[in-house]
């Protein structure tokens, strides 16, 4: 044996009698043709004391004796240190993060800028190597334009029942919107599908078919012109919030992408929709217990949140 990796020592299962030994290995590991040889030829693979060739044939019984290569480190984003970027809590199965504007939640197509996975790399926070390589760990989303909490994987296990929690709506997202005008009823639930724009491929909207979609909203603060909401979804569709209560007519105060007032957005001093992960509640992955975190609002809306008041 030459090299230092996984070693495994076992009997070869009788239901591999009389197959080649690279195929036999394949099988019981999970290794690749290719990969099985190239052990075999290193010298890694042994059967009853002795170094055989890829081509010789198994024996149920005999003893295999085996180092496997180990396996290759993961891809991750860069560690990019993100202004802004808050940990509000952290263990080893999972961290909560306070996100700012202009962050996205990981590395995507055509986005250049900061990501929470790279803000948190560049803090030495090690995250699940679950999920897609680019977006390890994450087992949610806020908009690049939405700031607030959002909680990331760092065990497997955690990415595994945090992703269910949230497939399964055990998780509590409340968030804060400052729409304009005054939604009627002042309370109510918003029960209407989304999917991709019909005629615009980086916008969403309600549209026949789409995926299901439940908001359900409450009045906090009645404005001359505008009201504050708070927010809790059902589900999470991506531009959620903002589709619905644009679909309301009652856009978030900023967001131009969905027919909110520019002048309005102007006055306010905002460059982007008014609207905030305010709280995120669910049961912790290792054992249960019952976590609730909450966001203050960033200084950008708290202060369009100050005017509007005023002007009242």
């Amino acid at each position: 044996m030459t090299s230092s990796g996984d070693h495994r020592s076992m009997p070869v299962p009788d239901g591999l009698d009389g197959m080649r030994l690279d195929q036999a290995l394949a099988r019981l590991f999970g290794l690749s043709r290719t990969v099985a040889a190239t052990v075999i030829e290193a010298g890694d693979a042994s059967l009853d004391g002795a170094p055989r060739a890829k081509s010789d044939r198994v024996t149920g019984g005999s003893w295999l004796e085996v180092t496997l290569p180990a396996p290759p480190a993961p891809p991750t984003a860069d560690p990019t240190p993100v202004d802004g970027l808050t940990v509000v809590y952290a263990d080893d199965a999972l961290v909560v993060v306070d996100k700012p504007v202009g962050v996205a939640a990981h590395p995507s197509p055509g986005w250049n800028g900061p990501t929470v996975i790279g803000g948190l790399a560049a803090m030495g926070h090690r995250v699940s190597t679950s999920g897609a390589a680019e977006r390890q760990g994450v087992v949610h989303r806020l908009d690049a334009g939405t700031t607030g909490l959002m909680v990331v994987a760092k065990s497997e296990r955690a990415y595994t029942l945090l992703k269910r929690a949230f497939k399964e709506r055990e998780v509590t997202k409340g968030y804060h919107a400052l729409v304009q005008g005054h939604p009627d009823p002042l309370r109510g639930t918003v029960d209407a599908p989304i999917d991709r724009h019909p005629s615009s491929d980086w916008r969403f909207a309600v549209v026949a078919g789409g995926k299901a979609s439940v908001t359900h909203y409450d009045t906090i603060e009645a404005f001359r012109a505008a009201s504050l909401l708070d927010i809790e979804l059902e589900t999470g569709r991506t531009h959620q919030i903002r589709v619905h209560m644009s679909a309301l007519r009652h856009p978030c105060v900023g967001d131009s992408m969905y027919g909110a007032d520019p002048t309005i957005s102007a006055r306010l001093g905002l460059t982007r929709q008014w609207l905030h992960a305010r709280r995120l509640g669910f049961a912790h992955p290792d054992d249960g217990r019952a976590v609730e975190f909450t966001s203050p609002y960033p200084a950008d809306l708290a202060h369009a949140l100050d005017i509007v008041r005023a002007e009242s």
